[in-house]
């Protein structure tokens, strides 16, 4: 794990750390989002994600949820082998 801060959602911190292990970079902060989840491969080709950019909401109607959408970004990413 980074030395980031950890999300207030248990499910979204899995989430997040499954992202991590698969090289993606987690930057906290933003205007209304808790942080973003950036692909370690940002090319045009990629749209896993809006630009292989994905928000990570603190405050996401449904934890759960969230967490298994930022999984299904990780996971269908284009550069992913």
């Amino acid at each position: 794990m980074s030395n980031r801060k950890r999300h207030p959602h248990k499910a979204v911190e899995e989430a997040l750390r499954y992202a991590e292990a698969h090289d993606w970079k987690i930057v906290i902060g933003g205007h209304h989002a808790w942080g973003k989840m950036y692909c370690p491969d940002n090319s045009a080709e990629c749209r896993c994600g809006d630009f292989c950019i994905t928000c990570v909401w603190s405050t996401a109607k449904n934890p759960e949820t969230h967490a298994r959408m930022l999984r299904r970004v990780v996971d269908n990413c284009s550069q992913r082998s």
